[in-house]
């Protein structure tokens, strides 16, 4: 058998470091694997947050605007953290590794959070369903794990669709057809999590305990990581390729310097390299695009 029919030809490597081969590697059987992983992570996301604004209010004894403005602020953070997790990632880990790491960091963070609201000296002390006071120290862990779960989250969330499209060999038709019918079944697990924790856990927080309603997600976030684990064989991982800031850098200054080069009818002369991938290691060829000429 050729050697182009036994490897990816994307550059992608296997768990030991070798080349990925393509019947053992990728493909389906990774990605159950990964979408396992999204769906927990984002059932427990939305089983965390989506009723976060009455639990500052009720247990924390947070005015409206405050604990409006607090769960803004969290989830500001939750869009900004995923900077940073892309940046690890592309430049130092890899996408598998920064997944691996933050979904560690994901359960700490939830666990401390459930610990916060169901054992007594962190819980707040409540005089009645919804009469709660909490001290400094009780809303500072509150916070610490909120944080925390805001850096995993937002670190893992750029990382997990990307790891999943490696998965399949651009070079390949028919695993090219299948990365869109990835991206179908991707997006239906975030949102068939999103819709069961939001139904789901903000009636048990309601009407059994806040204990219960952050410990389930907790356990979800666990169960997330063990399915993510779980596919360590099967994985493909691209190497990592720098800072991608540097690279931006770069592409600034030559469309500067070059801003009347006219651009060839041969895409093949648009290249650094004649190879079949990027001379950037850990990085792919782009499509050529007669997009922003």
């Amino acid at each position: 058998m050729a050697k182009d029919a036994v490897y990816a030809k994307d550059g992608t490597i296997d768990y030991l470091g070798n080349p990925a081969k393509k019947r053992k590697t990728g493909t389906w059987t990774a990605c159950y694997f990964i979408l396992g992983h999204e769906f927990c992570e984002r059932f427990t996301y939305y089983g965390m947050s989506t009723n976060l604004v009455l639990y500052f209010k009720h247990q924390l004894h947070q005015h409206s605007a405050t604990a409006s403005k607090n769960v803004a602020d969290w989830g500001g953070t939750c869009y900004i953290t995923p900077l940073i997790g892309a940046l690890v990632a592309d430049a130092y880990l890899g996408r598998y590794l920064t997944i691996l790491y933050l979904s560690v960091v994901y359960v700490i963070g939830m666990a401390l959070l459930t610990l916060s609201a169901s054992v007594p000296g962190l819980k707040p002390t409540c005089y009645g369903k919804d009469n709660c006071h909490a001290s400094h120290g009780q809303s500072a862990v509150c916070f610490l794990s909120l944080y925390l779960i805001a850096l995993a989250a937002g670190g893992i969330k750029p990382c997990i669709s990307s790891f999943g499209a490696d998965q399949f060999d651009d070079a390949d038709e028919v695993e090219k057809q299948h990365k869109s019918s990835f991206f179908n079944w991707f997006f239906l697990s975030i949102n068939t999590g999103g819709l069961i924790a939001a139904s789901l856990m903000v009636w048990i927080q309601d009407n059994v305990s806040w204990g219960w309603g952050f410990g389930i997600p907790a356990l979800a976030m666990a169960a997330s990581g063990v399915s993510f684990f779980s596919g360590t064989r099967l994985y493909r991982n691209q190497k990592p390729g720098g800072s991608p800031i540097t690279r931006i850098c770069q592409v600034i200054v030559a469309s500067i310097r070059k801003y009347d080069v006219e651009v060839p009818n041969d895409e093949s002369l648009l290249y650094e390299t004649k190879d079949k991938v990027s001379a950037i290691q850990g990085s792919r060829k782009l499509d050529h695009s007669n997009g922003l000429r």
